[in-house]
């Protein structure tokens, strides 16, 4: 997961934390072949020490930004060659790393941060190795989404990865409706200019009393992990800007199972129905949900479902 910190200059500008640099070991034998090395998040001491021997002994290593993975490399003495390898790289370039490792070269795929390919770029080279039958190795290790999990204080047992949401604010709202009623725990990631936006859609459309937990900044200087109800994280972040700063990762509790059935009376049933051919459909579970005393997700679900999932 890659991303900025506009404002806070932790660490030399990129919130990374530095470390004291072993030396990779020297001649590490790799086969040819692509191997998809995890990196750290933002800590740069959060780096296995086979990921540092690959990187060090690959022929090629492949970065989604190489200025950007250059003061990793830098900090650990690693001299391989770099070459980019992004979500709009050409054909051309994948075909030349394909042919790198046909000639008997062993290439390593990093990101910006954390296990590359999650939600970030990487598939299409990926997938052409296996294609070719080209070995592809993990080489594994910080994972944004993995990590926040970890700490969340939420189910871990059925989860869901999301992701990005869609950007724009319609999109957005259209893919949270068709999960509003998901039971797993899941997991978002959101960028600083959309993070407060995404959360105040979450309260709309999940229920401001849905738990969530927000990480940002994993493993940097400016770390925050808040679990707490949507609608408590919306007015905290709103009273600090800070907390709209860096790059987040959004765990948020599934709907609990009891809240999922169609359990109403008719009089209710009548209600809603009624509420949802003249206003919209949370502001019908709303309204739905003071007069009955039930619980405003459960007759949003069923007024989505009267709507067929649209307001």
């Amino acid at each position: 997961m890659s991303g900025s910190d506009a404002g806070e200059q932790p660490f030399g500008g990129d919130g990374m934390q530095t470390t004291h640099a072993p030396l990779p070991e020297e001649n590490v034998s790799l086969s040819p072949g692509l191997y998809v090395v995890a990196t750290p998040l933002g800590n740069l001491a959060d780096i296995s020490r086979r990921a540092l021997d690959v990187l060090s002994s690959a022929t090629v290593i492949a970065a989604e930004d190489t200025r950007h993975s250059a003061r990793l490399l830098q900090h650990y003495q690693i001299r391989a060659e770099t070459v980019s390898c992004h979500e709009f790289t050409s054909e051309g370039k994948i075909q030349y790393l394909l042919s790198r490792m046909q000639a008997g070269d062993s290439i390593a795929l990093i990101s910006d941060a954390g296990t590359p390919l999650i939600s970030d770029p990487g598939y299409v080279l990926v997938a052409a190795c296996h294609r070719l039958g080209l070995p592809v190795h993990p080489v594994p290790g910080a994972c944004a989404a993995i990590a926040a999990l970890s700490v969340a204080g939420l189910p871990s047992h059925n989860f869901r990865f999301e992701g990005f949401l869609p950007a724009k604010p319609g999109n957005r709202k259209k893919a949270l409706k068709s999960l509003a009623g998901e039971t797993a725990t899941m997991i978002f990631y959101e960028a600083p200019h959309r993070v407060m936006a995404c959360v105040e859609d979450l309260v709309e459309v999940f229920g401001g009393d849905r738990e969530m937990t927000v990480c940002r900044e994993l493993t940097k200087r400016w770390e925050t992990v808040r679990c707490a109800t949507a609608e408590s994280i919306a007015e905290w972040m709103k009273a600090d800007s800070n907390q709209q700063r860096g790059e987040f990762v959004l765990v948020v509790a599934g709907m609990a199972p009891a809240d999922t059935g169609d359990e109403i009376s008719d009089e209710v049933r009548h209600m809603l129905t009624v509420l949802v051919g003249c206003m919209p459909v949370s502001q019908a579970a709303a309204v739905a949900a003071k007069i009955s005393g039930l619980k405003k997700n459960q007759l949003y679900q069923i007024a989505l479902r009267m709507q067929g999932g649209a307001e």
